[in-house]
């Protein structure tokens, strides 16, 4: 039985950026087994996609609400999209 995959496009807002956000998101995602990217963006906030099995994308979404043990999230905005097969999880600059 194979699980559905998922792709969500993410953004982070609150004090997510200069407390080592993006590679702690990596580890999760590490951990987790879901692939992607994150960065920052002028506005302050993180963006991410985040592709991998269902259950494990909404594990990330649920991390993406805590974070960084430094940082101080507001919201998360998710919006899903056509899974396009993202292998690996990158931060970019």
């Amino acid at each position: 039985m194979t699980m559905k995959s998922r792709r969500v496009h993410v953004i982070v807002h609150g004090l997510v950026q200069g407390v080592f956000f993006r590679d702690y998101t990596r580890r999760q995602a590490w951990i987790l087994e879901v692939n992607g990217w994150v960065r920052n963006r002028r506005d302050g906030t993180v963006e991410a996609v985040i592709e991998g099995e269902e259950d494990r994308v909404a594990a990330m979404i649920d991390w993406l609400h805590t974070g960084s043990p430094h940082s101080v999230v507001e919201s998360v905005d998710v919006r899903d999209e056509e899974p396009l097969g993202e292998k690996g999880f990158d931060i970019r600059y």
